[in-house]
């Protein structure tokens, strides 16, 4: 069994220095050097082995069964979501309901900033919330281009948006492993979460329009952003701190769209300029958007309505069912878990990672249900089998270089994390002492960064916050909420989820470009969690703890 070292190198600050080395490295590639993410994210890992073996000491064959299982963990299921999820929109475009759905978005409002806010900010967090790991990006981005964005544009909105609704998403799981993982009561890790991460929800539609449209946007469609963020996160507080933590982001989804649907009743944003009689009007000066405004061309049939919407409501409602606790536990009866072939590692205390655990819930999963959703959807857009087939096909093409990321990516966080180097760079983090606070949420926001998912980021620093906490004289519940809470915001750059959105729209290999895109608002985002997680821990905001 290999045993974890927390500083190899002696002295912590060397051996941080090391450890941060494969993470450097990919985000400079991608971000400087714009390689392609599949290139970058192998370069990562093999450059992740070489630390764990040279510098950690780590068996050759543990380092390497990490990685594969890494990788495995990349295919299934981060991979079998997104195929699923892209599959059901290329069923949709085939029969030419996408464009149904396309006009029905356009006669709620004309006004892309309106349709962008609706889509990816509140449709997205439903889709979060029930689904997560890489479907509300993939799907929301597609549904972005329908409506007349840009590609490039329709992807950097989508993975914005996909922030506030992540630490309740899944049906709560980040927040829930959090709970298990650090032992703290659920409803307490519940309510601090919720008075953080609405916050997010507060400025997030904000920053969708300035991205769509510049300051004239946020001066022309303010009030449906700041309704839509302000009934959101009123929504999340209130569930997170008095409802079902299960149910969160789902109420909080559906009362934001109701909201902006009734504000549009009474209020309409000014057009920037004259709207065209169909499309989109070309770029401005700087490729600026000069138009805001689409027009539907034709007037579709309710019953082309209905089926252009079916496949998204059975989307909905089969995770509705299966977040059901007596359909949920009879799913999970089906699972399968067992221990990562040759591969036999414990932490620096001497205890077995469950990380060497490899889960196999080929039903309970959302892959699954989208599958289930998909065939589903053959029959009620009245394609042929063969056509379904096909689309199935030309989406697994679509995503081959984007499932090479996903698994090159989730392989070398795993390496890292089994030889040991997360650990180390937390408890570099961790040795800030009071100032901890202040850098609290860097750790959950580095460990999704990682793994695409607030949930491993939880399982990986939840119980090192705690303690961490306990050694500083700081709160246990505030830290291991700002972990969760820090972690929404490593989603945008994550580059597992830059493959998902590029590949969504067509533009596999551009994630370089993807991730500069999204970088500014992950800088915007994460000082400010930092500051109210540190002021939540000084008497200024010390009320708001638990």
């Amino acid at each position: 069994m290999y045993h974890q070292v927390s500083a190899p190198l002696g002295g912590l600050g060397w051996s941080a220095l090391v450890a941060a080395l494969p993470l450097l490295v990919l985000f400079v590639l991608l971000g400087v050097f714009r390689v392609r993410a599949w290139l970058a994210s192998l370069v990562g890992l093999a450059l992740s082995l070489v630390v764990a073996i040279v510098a950690y000491g780590m068996p050759t064959g543990a380092a390497l069964n990490s990685a594969l299982e890494g990788a495995a963990f990349g295919l299934f299921p981060a991979l079998w979501i997104v195929v699923n999820a892209i599959w059901i929109y290329q069923m949709t475009r085939r029969s030419g309901h996408f464009d149904v759905l396309r006009r029905s978005f356009a006669r709620i409002s004309d006004d892309q900033r309106v349709q962008g806010i609706i889509i990816a900010f509140s449709f997205g967090a439903l889709l979060e919330a029930l689904a997560g790991f890489g479907a509300p990006v993939a799907i929301c981005s597609v549904m972005l281009v329908a409506v007349g964005l840009k590609p490039i544009k329709a992807a950097t909105i989508a993975l914005i948006a996909n922030t506030a609704p992540v630490a309740y998403g899944a049906v709560a799981l980040p927040v829930i492993t959090l709970a298990k993982v650090t032992g703290l009561p659920l409803p307490d890790l519940s309510a601090m979460t919720g008075r953080q991460v609405p916050l997010l929800a507060l400025i997030v539609p904000l920053v969708l329009i300035v991205v769509l449209d510049g300051k004239r946007g946020l001066r022309q469609a303010w009030p449906a952003a700041l309704v839509c963020g302000g009934s959101f996160a009123v929504a999340q507080f209130l569930m997170a701190n008095f409802g079902a933590v299960e149910l969160t982001d789902i109420v909080a989804a559906l009362v934001s769209a109701a909201a902006v649907l009734l504000l549009l009743r009474v209020w309409k944003p000014r057009p920037a300029d004259p709207a065209p009689t169909s499309g989109v009007a070309p770029s401005g000066a700087g490729g600026a958007p000069t138009v805001v405004r689409t027009a539907a061309v034709r007037t579709d049939t309710r019953v082309d309505v209905v089926r252009a919407f079916a496949p998204y409501v059975a989307v909905i409602v089969l995770f509705s069912v299966a977040a059901v606790p007596a359909v949920s536990t009879a799913l999970a009866h089906t699972t399968r878990t067992f221990s990562w072939p040759g591969l036999h590692v414990a932490n620096a205390g001497g205890k077995p990672l469950s990380l060497a655990l490899f889960k196999f819930d080929w039903l309970a999963n959302s892959g699954t249900v989208l599958f289930v959703a998909g065939l589903l959807t053959v029959p009620l857009l009245r394609l042929r089998v063969r056509e379904a087939v096909r689309s199935y096909g030309e989406t697994v093409v679509q995503l081959r270089t984007a499932g090479l990321t996903v698994m090159a990516v989730l392989a070398l966080a795993y390496v890292m994390n089994m030889s040991g180097q997360t650990a180390t760079l937390g408890l570099f983090l961790a040795g800030a002492g009071g100032l901890f606070a202040l850098l609290s949420p860097l750790l959950g926001w580095f460990g999704t960064a990682v793994t695409g998912s607030d949930t491993s980021s939880n399982s990986l620093f939840g119980a090192l916050q705690v303690g961490a906490a306990n050694g500083a004289g700081l709160s246990p519940l505030l830290m291991a909420a700002a972990n969760s809470s820090g972690g929404v915001l490593g989603k945008m750059i994550s580059p597992q989820n830059l493959a998902i959105g590029a590949s969504a729209v067509g533009l596999a290999g551009k994630e370089g470009l993807l991730f500069r895109r999204v970088l500014a608002a992950s800088a915007v985002f994460v000082p400010l969690m930092c500051v109210l997680v540190y002021l939540q821990s000084t008497p200024i905001l010390s009320w708001m703890v638990p």
